[in-house]
């Protein structure tokens, strides 16, 4: 069934108010599909929407949402609304991701609305955690076994468990002091013996991350060893939570979304229906950034103004350098923050910086011989091609050291190094590029 077809047909039965028909429609469909069609809904049936539906579809689309249309669904809902139909019908990480959007009187009203006073206890430690770590992502349902039971009084406490818990991703295996020692197969459990215990079923743990480690580094651990679902643990090995993969997927898209609007030039993150302010506010320190530099330009420009004037035909290759090492910066650049993003060895960072200096030498001679072909096949005077040649090698041999130090060092500095990659290698790789330039025309041309 098409979306649009979809969309056409529960509006169609919210106006009538036919209720049998909106449940036949909307039965079978994900929640995140759910979620995308009401994207184009007005506030207005949206609500209808929600009144309709019962409690634990609205906590599953909810999650699917936004954040800012999650907070205008969320305000039509009283706070004990909130709690018993929303909170109380989602796994620990999500209801803490969305009251952290909710102001801080507001969650501790929510909490305490909770029935479930351990749930309360559960989500309300999340939220201690900081944000973009293990501890903010991991949720704290789980289905965790002593080692100590035989097979049959496992199988018990694991039923009783998994009434309230949704899905199953592990079942995990402590000891005496909730320490976390291994994981069990279901398949070793049912065809082991009634009395067999549980010690002598169990795997040995071998990936665990710490509540503090940061979640790109859980992401790192999770695709390198192919892992659905990893365990949080405290710093004495105590079981505190788990991971599973959508949460670090979202994780990963919004941690793409926030580099590439750093790389964009945007200092806070923006979404495209914020207001005229926020918008600004968050483009102009790179403009400004943007601006200086091409002052810095017309300054250098102006310095070499008599150059320009004995030697005319500099001027109409100025755009070309800059703009050739202005490209090649952002693409070195680019490169190091996608090495350092799934790679942060030492040893394999300097292989990474030797490469990306032999490519920029290496396309540096291709491009200056094009350069001087052209210049020449052109009508140029010989000097002036050479001039331009010699410049554009120097330059992007420059601008591929310069865009793959400036990451690293950002990175040295815990800096976000996809900083690096916008307007502030184009700007500086422009300034430089053009004092290379003049410097070589002077040696060759010699005026």
């Amino acid at each position: 069934m098409e979306e649009m077809s979809i969309k056409a047909r529960i509006l169609k039965a919210l106006s009538v108010g036919n209720e049998a028909q909106f449940a036949q429609i909307i039965e079978g469909i994900h929640p995140a599909d759910l979620a995308e069609v009401l994207e184009s809904f007005n506030a207005e049936a949206r609500s209808q929407f929600f009144e309709k539906i019962d409690p634990e579809l609205a906590a599953d689309i909810l999650v699917e949402f936004d954040e800012e249309e999650r907070g205008e669904l969320v305000a039509t809902y009283s706070t004990e609304e909130i709690a018993q139909e929303l909170v109380g019908n989602m796994d620990s990480d999500d209801a803490a991701d969305m009251l952290s959007e909710l102001p801080d009187e507001l969650t501790r009203e929510v909490l305490s609305q909770l029935e479930d006073v351990e749930q309360a206890k559960n989500i309300a430690q999340l939220l201690t955690h900081d944000e973009d770590t293990a501890g903010a992502l991991m949720a704290t349902e789980l289905v965790v076994v002593n080692e100590r039971l035989t097979a049959v009084r496992c199988v018990a406490a694991m039923r009783s468990q998994a009434v309230k818990i949704d899905r199953v991703h592990a079942v995990y295996v402590v000891n005496d002091d909730d320490i976390l020692v291994g994981t069990l197969s279901l398949k070793m459990l049912l065809t082991a013996k009634r009395t067999v215990p549980i010690s002598e079923l169990y795997r040995p743990i071998e990936h665990t991350v710490l509540s503090t480690t940061p979640a790109e580094e859980v992401a790192n651990v999770m695709q390198k060893y192919n892992l659905f679902v990893i365990p949080v643990v405290n710093a004495i090995g105590e079981l505190l939570g788990r991971i599973t993969l959508d949460d670090i997927v979202d994780f990963i898209r919004e941690e793409a979304e926030r580099d590439y609007q750093l790389a964009s030039g945007l200092y806070d993150e923006v979404e495209s229906d914020d207001s005229v302010y926020q918008v600004t506010r968050a483009r102009i320190p790179w403009l400004i950034i943007g601006l200086f530099g091409g002052i810095i330009v017309a300054l250098i420009i102006g310095k070499n103004e008599e150059d320009i004037q004995l030697v005319p035909a500099l001027a109409f290759f100025m755009p070309l350098i800059a703009a050739m090492a202005g490209n090649v910066g952002v693409q070195s650049s680019a490169i190091v923050v996608q090495a350092l993003a799934s790679d942060r060895k030492a040893n394999k960072m300097i292989q990474k910086l030797i490469k990306e200096l032999a490519v920029g030498l290496f396309n540096g001679l291709i491009l200056s011989l094009v350069m001087y072909a052209s210049g020449l096949l052109l009508g140029y005077d010989e000097l002036i091609t050479l001039t331009v040649s010699t410049s554009l090698l120097t330059v992007i041999v420059f601008a591929s050291l310069f865009g793959t130090f400036i990451p690293l060092m950002l990175d040295k500095l815990k800096i976000d190094a996809a900083l690096a990659t916008g307007p502030f290698i184009t700007t500086a790789n422009d300034v430089i590029g053009l004092i290379i330039y003049f410097q070589i025309g002077r040696l060759i041309i010699g005026y």
